[in-house]
């Protein structure tokens, strides 16, 4: 077994247009006075990085690998969560996604998501140049409008969504094969991949890719009420990334999962701080570390209450308490003997043949 690496910070929640959450050098020795022994850096945010300049430059890379270095910090993984989503947008998100793409872009569609599709090729270069083996992202969604639908949805209509998903993202995983990375699809409600059936259909549709892989992120099942213990049993072998976050949901007479359009700090189901929610983190830290999981534990806040400095500060100390740091000893090895085969056919009441 192996301990898991921790605790990281990802940065997307916490970046800013003020100091110190405006430069990485200034983010990075604000996260590292608290403790963080990593950061997760979303490559979209060109206040933090220039993933065109990371995907072609080794020296970009090594000076910032260097200065995070400086102050006792390497990079977890690089995220691409807003470039995914633009992979696959239906059309009634289109207004909402434009913001997502750069001004020229906006109002094209089609322009936009090939632009998408490149600045995920470039961070899995980036990711190579420095030395990171796995990346996170959205998958995007074609069929999210018509989870729950009325009139039913037609025959074919999933079919026809999750074939062009795979059609779209099979050219990116091919890229990060050829740079050894994994790529991990955060399971997420709002996105095509979803739950683990979800997961499954695309898996498939990708020829089992072998950069296909998952980022476990336990809020987003508590909200859609999906057993996350038993996700993390079956799936063990996808997992590669572990966004900690906590959430909690309070079904009422008035309001259930689809939380009945209210705001964040109304809604039945809602993200919470670290340890202020309901999400099991003792048993998912021993399934994790049972199971072999060698990624990092990075701590994404968000909370509809608590301020993002007090949820990071108490982030770190909830996620230093759960590392487990694991035995090369078996507990009652002191009692164990030696025994010869001979031995042990005669414990069986067998004859040696």
């Amino acid at each position: 077994m192996k301990t898991i690496q921790g605790p990281s910070l990802h940065l997307a929640q916490f970046a800013a247009d003020t100091a110190p959450f405006n430069s990485l050098p200034a983010i990075a020795g604000w996260a590292a006075s608290l403790g963080f022994k990593a950061l997760q850096i979303p490559a979209w945010d060109t206040r933090l990085f220039d993933v065109g300049q990371a995907a072609h430059s080794q020296n970009y890379c090594d000076a910032m690998t260097a200065m995070l270095a400086s102050h006792g910090l390497v990079i977890s993984e690089l995220t691409t969560h807003i470039f995914g989503q633009l992979v696959a947008v239906h059309p009634a998100y289109d207004t909402l996604c434009d913001s997502f793409a750069p001004p020229g872009l906006q109002g094209r569609p089609e322009a936009r998501t090939a632009w998408a599709i490149e600045q995920i090729k470039l961070a899995a270069m980036a990711s190579k140049r420095l030395g990171l083996q796995d990346m996170g992202t959205f998958s995007g969604s074609f069929a999210w409008p018509y989870l729950f639908p009325f009139p039913q949805r037609p025959p074919g209509l999933i079919e026809a969504a999750f074939d062009e998903l795979a059609r779209r993202w099979l050219p990116i995983l091919d890229v990060c094969e050829q740079q050894g990375v994994n790529l991990c699809y955060e399971i997420h409600p709002s996105e095509d991949l979803h739950d683990g059936i979800s997961f499954e259909m695309f898996h498939e549709r990708v020829g089992r890719h072998r950069r296909c892989k998952m980022l476990f992120d336990p809020s987003h099942f508590v909200l859609q009420q999906l057993n996350y213990l038993d996700f993390i049993d079956i799936y063990k072998e996808h997992i590669r990334m572990f966004h900690v976050k906590d959430a909690e949901f309070n079904p009422s007479g008035r309001q259930g999962i689809y939380g009945g359009y209210q705001s964040w700090e109304n809604r039945a189901g809602r993200f919470r701080s670290l340890g202020d929610g309901q999400v099991d983190f003792k048993s998912i830290f021993s399934k994790l570390a049972q199971y072999d999981y060698t990624g990092w534990a990075t701590l994404e806040w968000e909370c509809c209450l608590k301020d993002q400095i007090a949820g990071a500060r108490e982030g770190l100390a909830f996620i230093n308490a759960h590392i487990i740091p694991v035995t090369g000893k078996i507990f009652d090895d002191f009692a164990g003997a030696p025994v010869s085969e001979q031995q042990i056919h005669q414990m069986l009441g067998i004859e040696l043949q």
